[in-house]
């Protein structure tokens, strides 16, 4: 049984700078952290593969520092780590970013469960897993609070909804978003940390998954940002 956690590093401080030229977050030199949610999803494949076997391995798109997120995944759990960076990347919208991802996965081939947290906190969106399923042909479940069963083909997986959950089944593989209702992360252990520091994370590039430039970064992102400021305070 084999998950892909995709993680995302966001700013780790309220101190953010804004790009005038491209109204896009200025990443470089800013600290950072794994996305919250993400760290959930990474809990639960770490989960699954204690409970089924397999292999877990982390992905992420953005900067060459973007690699030490992916350190931290390993050091709570994760296999294996790979890194999406390429200046043709670089500014993609959620659109653009799970089409990325979608090539990534075609060349990691074989995957059971995508697992991603329910949003970010910088883009908030909560729209990469829906995306990354419709681009996938897969099945998809949101807002997943537990994973029942996964054996034999399928998962059965309980969803929260306004009155309570719902449990769904479909078939593998398959992508799921998950909310902080379903684990409790667990803290990096002494054998992952020093496992982290020693890990190959290879980087691939647009050229390697063989994304199309037309629908990668700025140009292929069908949204725009016009203006981004930040309200006066009165």
């Amino acid at each position: 049984m084999n998950m892909v956690v995709c993680i995302k590093q966001v700013p780790g401080t309220t101190e953010i700078k804004i790009d005038p030229e491209t109204n896009t977050l200025v990443r470089e030199g800013v600290p950072s952290i794994i996305n919250p949610f993400d760290c959930y999803a990474l809990e639960e494949a770490v989960r699954l593969r204690e409970r089924c076997g397999g292999k877990v391995i982390a992905i992420s798109m953005g900067p060459p520092q973007a690699e030490e997120a992916l350190r931290e995944t390993i050091s709570l759990g994760a296999d294996e780590a790979i890194l999406l960076s390429d200046q043709a990347l670089a500014g993609s919208d959620t659109w653009a970013t799970s089409y990325i991802l979608s090539r990534a996965m075609a060349k990691i081939a074989d995957y059971d469960v995508i697992i991603c947290g329910r949003q970010t906190l910088d883009g908030d969106t909560g729209q990469v897993g829906p995306e990354l399923s419709e681009m996938l042909g897969i099945p998809f479940v949101a807002y997943v609070s537990r994973v029942e069963e996964i054996r034999d083909g399928y998962i059965r997986v309980q969803r929260m909804v306004e009155e309570g959950y719902e449990t769904i089944e479909m078939p593998l593989p398959a992508v799921i978003t998950v909310v902080k209702e379903i684990n409790v992360p667990r803290l990096p252990s002494i054998r992952g940390t020093m496992k982290s520091k020693s890990a190959q994370i290879p980087v691939w590039t647009a050229e390697d998954i063989g994304v199309d430039a037309n629908k990668a970064g700025i140009a292929g992102s069908p949204t725009r940002v016009v203006k981004v400021f930040f309200p006066k305070r009165e």
